[in-house]
């Protein structure tokens, strides 16, 4: 049998960027989680949660300090603001052909057009791209689109703008787009099907017309691997989609002389070559026959309590599962043995023809019973997992269960780990309690079998979290550097801030442009604030850090906002023989000189002012370069004393008139 892989088969760039943009955040160290799975392959989400990759449904799952990733599919503009809101670092991998159609939506909207997207309603991308507009109609195939159009909700002359899903098939969206051109006179349309799925969909739909049978990799809720299976039917009557290797069925395959492998956008390299090698064995591997003698020594083997055997699921009663050994013994296992978590049924872990390792409780060879248990193999295993989780000083998850006087209790894949209060990484007096409940990380640091006590250690893993950031730091930074911290404490003489696992002195003096007396006028310990590298001395460990900027210095902010000439209000900041300073904006004071406060003259300025008073005044002169600013109030008061001399002299001039008047009557008289 010869067997054709589609050379398209497997990633495509929009999927395998985003792959590698989940590797990388994951490889640096980050606290890394995704919104909604990366990619539409569970194994592929499995591997990422190996990782430490966490998987979360909802913006508002989110916490402060993580990095989310969005998938290759997009959201709607709306998540990922809210995304922003969370305080959280956003790596967007949408793909680029995606991402194109939320700018040409968003766009068309904006045109007063219409979006009208052809799709699947359900599907994620599409979900996305609707929330990049605030109305649009999508339609998943040609009878919908004319269905609209004939109920008569849309004019043939109203604007519209068509796109497609990236993973539409091809005669889908023709169909489609033709008749959109028949009915529409003002349509704008957007060929958006990626060429990589085009040719995809067209390479499967060529291999499945000269092969006997096909074979579609792919998890089975991935659109674009349904719409692949879809194709290859069209042409070739033998088709089947698997998720892996392990659902490959031998009997498929007989009879058939050629048969091709494709496989969706979100299906791995790995699978692919899987699932080509095991078809290989499966149609060229002769089976090899176990002798008879081999046979019968395995059908009279002895088992004994203790033992750990391997069996065959062949029933699944109403209170037991039914087991062949492969001996004289029939085995069982009671329900309540099936699994350690009470809730789980024997029908939803096992079915018929499961493989599985058993542990032996009773053997019966008067009756030729065997009584197993699966979940004493189990509990046995993970106490095997904890001697080399704490051997090999292994990070795991655990679940804050209770706390007691000692410290706190937590749960380890069933396992009661106790965690002293030392080691729970809650300073002395903090709250335990608050961590009843959380799921948290921790290292197992004893484990005692045979007593079947654990103690695990919470304050091990931030150490080295710590240890691992100081150490990235300290071979990265740089005077000048800039970082977003935490501040720690206070003292009189400035402020620590935390720039992620370093402690840096930001100085009293680099806190404000202003004078200020505490440090507490300025930040308070938790406070998250910017900051850049003044000076540091890395043999010492000692960073000394800048929190003020030149955009915060109150001298700029004077320069760009203030002329000579202008009119402020100031506030009398402080008095001297020669003059008073007033307060422009706060850090910026200018002179009043004592000549300039009245417009007479007076003898020391408190004659006139006191600190703190409120006054007008006006700027007479700024010297740039020592940064000094006369002020005067003077300036304001001379008009008003102009009017009053020349309303004087108006008053005098009138009087001399008047008294000249009554001398000339009194000559006439005489």
């Amino acid at each position: 049998m010869s067997v054709h892989v589609a050379e398209s088969a497997g990633f495509c760039f929009g999927v395998n960027r985003a792959v590698e943009l989940v590797e990388q955040a994951a490889r640096s160290g980050k606290k890394v989680c995704t919104l909604g799975p990366i990619i539409h392959n569970r194994h592929a989400v499995s591997h990422f949660q190996e990782m430490g990759v966490e998987v979360i449904d909802a913006p508002q799952q989110a916490q402060p300090g993580q990095t989310v990733i969005i998938r290759s599919h997009g959201v709607t503009k709306a998540v990922q603001e809210a995304l922003e809101a969370r305080g959280v670092e956003v790596i967007d991998a949408t793909c680029p052909f995606v991402k194109r159609i939320h700018g040409i939506v968003s766009k068309a909207e904006a045109e007063g057009r219409l979006p009208v997207i052809i799709g699947t309603r359900s599907h994620p991308e599409v979900e996305g791209i609707a929330g990049w507009c605030t109305r649009c109609e999508i339609f998943e195939n040609v009878k919908e689109l004319e269905n609209w159009v004939n109920s008569g909700e849309i004019s043939p002359d109203f604007p519209i703008s068509m796109v497609c899903q990236t993973t539409s098939t091809e005669s889908l969206w023709r169909s489609c787009e033709n008749f959109a051109k028949k009915v529409f006179t003002n349509v704008k349309i957007f060929d958006t099907i990626c060429k990589a799925t085009e040719f995809r969909q067209s390479e499967a739909a060529s291999l499945s017309k000269v092969c006997q049978a096909m074979v579609v990799v792919g998890d089975t809720h991935s659109s674009n691997t349904g719409r692949l299976a879809m194709i290859c039917r069209e042409h070739c009557d033998r088709v089947t989609l698997v998720d892996n290797a392990s659902e490959l069925d031998p009997a498929f395959f007989r009879g058939v002389a050629d048969v091709g492998i494709t496989a969706g956008a979100s299906t791995p390299a790995w699978i692919i070559k899987e699932v080509n090698k095991t078809m290989s064995e499966i149609t060229n591997v002769e089976a090899v026959q176990e002798e008879f003698e081999a046979l019968l020594e395995q059908s009279i083997k002895t088992l004994n309590t203790g033992d750990k055997v391997v069996g065959v699921v062949t029933g699944i009663g109403a209170t037991e599962v039914q087991i062949d050994l492969g001996t004289k013994h029939a085995g069982y296992i009671p329900y309540d043995e099936v699994s350690a978590d009470p809730s789980v049924k024997p029908e939803d872990v096992l079915k018929v023809g499961d493989e599985i390792e058993v542990f032996v409780v009773r053997v019966n060879d008067q009756e030729g019973v065997c009584q197993l248990s699966r979940k004493k193999l189990e509990g046995m295993k993970v106490w095997d997992e904890m001697a080399t989780w704490c051997e090999e000083k292994t990070t795991v998850e655990g679940t804050i269960t209770e706390e007691n006087k000692g410290g706190l209790v937590a749960t380890v894949k069933g396992i009661r780990v106790f965690i002293p209060a030392s080691q729970s990484g809650i300073a002395k007096g903090g709250d335990m309690a608050s961590m009843v409940g959380k799921t948290t990380e921790l290292k197992i640091t004893e484990v005692n079998r045979a007593r079947r006590r654990v103690i695990g250690s919470i304050r091990a893993v931030s150490y080295e979290t710590r240890k691992a950031a100081q150490e990235k730091i300290w071979n990265e930074i740089e005077v000048g550097a800039k970082y977003h911290g935490t501040v720690k404490s206070l003292t009189s003489y400035g402020a620590f801030v935390d720039i992620g696992g370093v402690d840096g002195m930001v100085h009293v003096s680099e806190l404000s442009w202003n004078r200020i007396k505490n440090p507490a006028e300025v930040v308070s310990v938790g406070d998250e604030i910017d900051v850049y590298v003044i000076a540091l001395d890395a043999e010492k460990h000692k960073i000394s850090l800048g929190y003020k900027t030149a955009e915060m210095n109150p001298w700029n902010k004077f320069m760009t906002a203030y002329n000579v000439g202008d009119v402020v209000d100031a506030k009398i900041v402080k008095l001297m023989t020669f003059g008073a300073f007033a307060e422009i904006i706060p850090g910026v004071d200018g002179l009043i000189h004592i000549s300039q406060i009245a417009d007479r003259r007076i003898g020391k300025p408190e004659d006139v002012l006191s600190e703190g008073q409120e006054v007008q005044v006006k700027i007479t002169d700024v010297d740039a370069e020592n940064k000094r600013i006369s002020l005067s109030i003077r300036a304001l008061l001379e008009p008003v004393a102009e009017e009053a001399e020349e309303a004087a002299e108006e008053v005098a001039e009138e009087a001399a008139e008047e008294a000249v008047e009554e001398t000339a009557e009194v000559t006439e008289e005489a």
